[in-house]
């Protein structure tokens, strides 16, 4: 019972946007999100840094900085096998990036960008059916890096940058879901036919239990909140660019798997009437316990009975893993107004085999701990991108990508309604002056709906299986400047 209801509050603590699978991010430029979000085939200056360390080195000017802001306007919807449907109420997120690069020499060049390659933020409401698995959650994953680019020949090029990560998470989880007590209540009421029979004087008092329990089947009685920063952890950035000829350029990135860490999180517990809840858990004890002392056993309930964890008094940490991803790309020029650029992104979601919660102090709430399996398995990003100069000062973008899920059908859950998705994009730029550009993107992106289940356990360590079918779209509009000199 203890690992029961521990698990509701934290086996959900990975999210995502709708805007990318499992927990990545498709917002590091303004200008890339315009074409599908490809570059690592590209010469972006700056930008480079997070798509393909070795493009920084073909910087025009001494000196590129661009900096830039997307709103993310993502919605889920659930429907069960009985028809209930319940939709999302998300806040916007806001991922964002700036970038400052700087040529040494014509063959070395240096930088520093700051971005948000990871996050998420969903909010099914508190009192939904499905709130026993998930109510809201909000995870930032922010990136520093320091990268550094040699152009060893005049068509070939490297690059490597320091990534130093860092977040912080919030989310929040019903231990007692709507209809809850009532299920228990009905479990307990299998058990217990043939002893009211044998003793009718109990009859009064499971009935006002039902009852009471009963005041319960449309609000989480008790709810879990988490909160905890994740301290900064290190990974690497490298990769490298090579021009076949004028016209076509190759490039490969690799971006290391880092390992996120909350090490001293916070918990808080709340309830829907707290009085009352305990009340009626002590009668539900009491009357077990008349039962035991009898030598009935009411199987799934323990000698202590049901009890809420004195979470609120503990520190948890978790490690949560940000996946390796390699990228393979091939840029087209076939003149000075057009470029077309494709690649394939490996995304490493294999590294996330299950989530492990420790509870502090150790010696009083280990019994707590939690080996949460999630299984993602790699999976992969296709896109396709293309620009056009239409003028000397305006230029116009279209893309697409095609994201494929890492979450198997066995753990679909509304903590990841994930699927496979497709997002179409386009943008521009404009020039006011030759070194200044105003760049705009928007991006649409929708997922192909899926049925899934997810099965764990009830207050009476019964397996119970949540499940329907789930959609996703979000509405991505992004803003940049970028200026060199």
């Amino acid at each position: 019972m203890k690992k029961v209801i521990a698990l509701a509050c934290l086996s959900m603590l990975p999210m995502s946007y709708a805007a990318a699978e499992g927990y990545q991010v498709n917002a590091q430029s303004t200008k890339q999100a315009g074409m599908g979000h490809v570059g690592v085939a590209m010469k972006l200056g700056a930008e480079s840094m997070h798509f393909n360390p070795a493009g920084l080195v073909f910087m025009d000017k001494n000196v590129d900085l661009s900096a830039g802001i997307t709103g993310v306007f993502a919605n889920g919807k659930f429907t069960g096998d009985d028809g209930y449907v319940q939709k999302t109420d998300n806040k916007a997120s806001t991922p964002l990036y700036v970038y400052a690069g700087f040529k040494i020499y014509d063959f070395l060049a240096a930088g520093i960008s700051v971005n948000t390659p990871y996050g998420s933020a969903i909010n099914w409401g508190r009192d939904w059916k499905g709130a026993h698995l998930v109510q809201d959650i909000s995870l930032k994953a922010f990136n520093i890096q320091p990268t550094v680019s040699w152009k060893i020949m005049d068509n070939l090029s490297i690059g490597a940058g320091l990534m130093m990560e860092f977040g912080n998470i919030e989310l929040n989880r019903a231990l007692i879901a709507p209809r809850a007590m009532t299920g228990l209540a009905e479990s307990m009421m299998g058990q217990l036919g043939p002893i009211l029979e044998a003793k009718p004087e109990l009859r009064p008092v499971v009935d006002q239990l039902v009852t009471e329990m009963a005041k319960y089947d449309e609000v989480s009685a008790a709810s879990a909140s988490l909160k905890g920063d994740a301290g900064i952890r290190f990974g690497f950035n490298v990769g490298a660019m090579y021009d076949i000829n004028d016209k076509f350029t190759v490039g490969l990135s690799y971006r290391s798997k880092v390992k996120a860490r909350v090490k001293e999180g916070d918990v808080r517990l709340s309830y829907a009437n707290e009085l009352g809840i305990k009340g009626l858990l002590e009668q539900v004890n009491g009357l077990v316990g008349q039962l035991q002392a009898s030598g009935i056993t009411i199987p799934g309930i323990p000698e202590g009975g049901i009890n809420i964890p004195p979470l609120d008094q503990a520190t948890f940490s978790a490690e949560l893993p940000l996946p390796d991803n390699w990228n393979v790309g091939l840029t087209y020029k076939p003149n000075d107004r057009w470029i077309v650029s494709g690649e394939v992104q490996f995304v490493g979601w294999g590294a996330y085999n299950s989530l492990v919660v420790n509870f502090y102090p150790a010696s009083e709430l280990s019994d707590y701990d939690i080996d949460a399996p999630k299984k993602y398995k790699n999976s992969r990003i296709y896109r396709l991108g293309t620009q056009f100069a239409a003028t000397n000062r305006l230029d116009l973008r279209l893309g697409a990508y095609f994201d494929e899920t890492p979450v198997e059908d066995n753990y679909l859950n509304p903590e990841t309604p994930s699927m496979n998705k497709l997002g179409i994009t386009a943008g521009l730029s404009f020039r006011p002056l030759q070194s200044l550009s105003v760049d705009f993107a928007f991006s649409y992106v929708t997922g192909f709906g899926r049925d899934g289940s997810y099965t764990d356990l009830d207050l009476l360590k019964k397996p119970r299986t949540f499940g329907g079918h789930y959609n996703v779209y979000a509405l991505m509009p992004s803003i940049g400047l970028s200026y060199a000199f």
